[in-house]
């Protein structure tokens, strides 16, 4: 009852947005203000960055948040940040750290699940079509898990595949049914059409984030010619129907200059992407290519570069490898997030292939409680630096300690790696990092004679 009030007193304050979408959003974030409180679980750093957002006209973030609201259907906006901030924010995680208190585990604000292991197209490297009509998620299973997690106080889904529009009806579905929850996909964007995009106008909470990983040459010759003029025309029809949607980008040694250029980045503002969120190549899997980790040099040219573009450009990045010291280092193993795979295995990071728990045989909570997953809570963080925040990429012996003492399998859909294969690629590449990270590190945080604090490394 409270949340629907709550909710109805939003939506009165966005009955001010047409008319004057800036000046009037202050009124929207008074109330939220209003309902959050003053505690360390009403997220004041994050609603007083959005009200500084608001108010300081000239800056990247004013103008994102101008895009925002007039480019962003209302209604949809409307739905997003009701779903946002009351649910699983406010309401969410105070609900969710009762449970964490109680139990002494971590309850995820966000689930990665994967409807199927199937895909529609047949890129280089990518095992799903090959491989990937063989498993699937019901849609009695997902719906199950996103009750169990809204029980938890978890209202934020996120699909992952293979890939999950091939599962689209489900997904609608889903959607329509859970409309307090938001939900995101994953998604190569061949599969988004008039049909869907009148329904995510119609559901308001599902925002597509497409997988881009550089201009057409590079796509295409990963994904199939013709792509890239898919995906640009998937853009552009979620344009024309003002609706939100970002980009995923996944850099690599052969990519990394070209996804952290201004023409790169312009171009996905002109096509209308809101946010941006960087992905750093993992050398997971048998076919996995260790020549694609980018060098230390190119690590550290991507820290740089996308604070230099924050400061220039009208879209939110995030770079989750390099960004560690905004979250505290690693998220994964239910303290921010984990992953469920197409078999229903519980993996405590989506890039991390090793479960103790399948949700066909435990619950959520039962699946927090495992030993694996108690291992992650019990461990975090695991480097007080955190520029080397995960337990896999920059400090492998942490991973291999997990797995080998809490017995977890591999979970990997293809073929079984073992922790030490695994963790083998990441030694050289952990090695090779540390010096780095750690001048960044004490750099970045004002060392004593460094003259650059945020730029370094040069």
């Amino acid at each position: 009852m409270l949340n629907a009030v709550k909710k109805f007193a939003i939506g009165q304050a966005f009955n001010y947005i047409e008319k004057d979408p800036i000046k009037n959003l202050t009124k929207v974030m008074d109330m939220v203000d209003k309902f959050a409180g003053d505690g360390p679980q009403s997220f004041p750093r994050q609603r007083k960055a959005i009200r500084d957002a608001v108010n300081n006209e000239g800056t990247t973030t004013h103008k994102l948040v101008e895009r925002i609201m007039t480019e962003i259907d209302v209604g949809f906006a409307e739905t997003l940040l009701s779903n946002f901030f009351i649910n699983a924010s406010l309401t969410g995680w105070k609900k969710g750290d009762e449970i964490r208190q109680k139990y002494n585990c971590n309850v995820p604000w966000a689930i990665l699940l994967d409807p199927t292991s199937a895909c529609n197209l047949h890129c280089k490297g990518c095992w799903a079509a090959e491989y990937g009509n063989k498993l699937n998620l019901s849609y009695d299973e997902i719906d199950d898990i996103i009750r169990q997690g809204k029980d938890m106080g978890t209202y934020f889904y996120i699909y992952t595949g293979g890939e999950p529009l091939v599962r689209k009806k489900d997904i609608m579905k889903l959607c329509e049914k859970h409309n307090d929850a938001i939900f995101m996909c994953f998604t190569n964007s061949t599969l988004i059409d008039e049909e869907f995009a009148e329904f995510m106008l119609r559901a308001k909470n599902f925002v597509p984030v497409i997988s881009v990983e550089g201009f057409e040459e590079a796509t295409d010759s990963r994904r199939g010619n013709g792509t890239y003029k898919k995906v640009v025309k998937a853009m552009e029809l979620l344009k024309s129907h003002h609706l939100p949607f970002g980009v995923s980008t996944c850099y690599t040694s052969a990519n990394v200059h070209d996804v952290s250029t201004d023409a790169y980045i312009d171009q996905l503002i002109d096509y209308g992407a809101l946010f941006i969120w960087y992905f750093h190549y993992m050398p997971i899997g048998k076919d996995a290519v260790p020549e694609l980790l980018p060098t230390p040099e190119q690590r550290i040219h991507m820290y740089n570069r996308i604070r230099e573009m924050r400061g220039e450009k009208a879209i939110f990045m995030m770079d989750f490898q390099n960004d560690g010291e905004y979250v505290g280092g690693c998220i994964a193993g239910g303290r921010r997030y984990l992953h469920i795979n197409a078999k229903g295995d519980c993996d405590p990071c989506v890039f991390i292939h090793y479960s103790d728990s399948n949700i066909r045989e435990k619950t959520l909570l039962e699946a927090l409680r495992s030993p694996l997953f108690q291992a992650y809570h019990d461990g975090q963080p695991f480097n007080e630096n955190h520029l080397r925040p995960c337990p896999m990429l920059e400090n492998p012996d942490k991973l291999r300690g997990i797995i080998k003492s809490t017995g977890a399998h591999s979970s990997d859909v293809t073929a079984e790696e073992s922790v030490d294969d695994l963790c083998a690629k990441c030694d050289p590449y952990a090695a090779n990092w540390a010096p780095s990270a750690d001048q960044l590190w004490s750099c970045s945080h004002g060392c004593a004679g460094c003259g650059e604090k945020q730029v370094v490394g040069k």
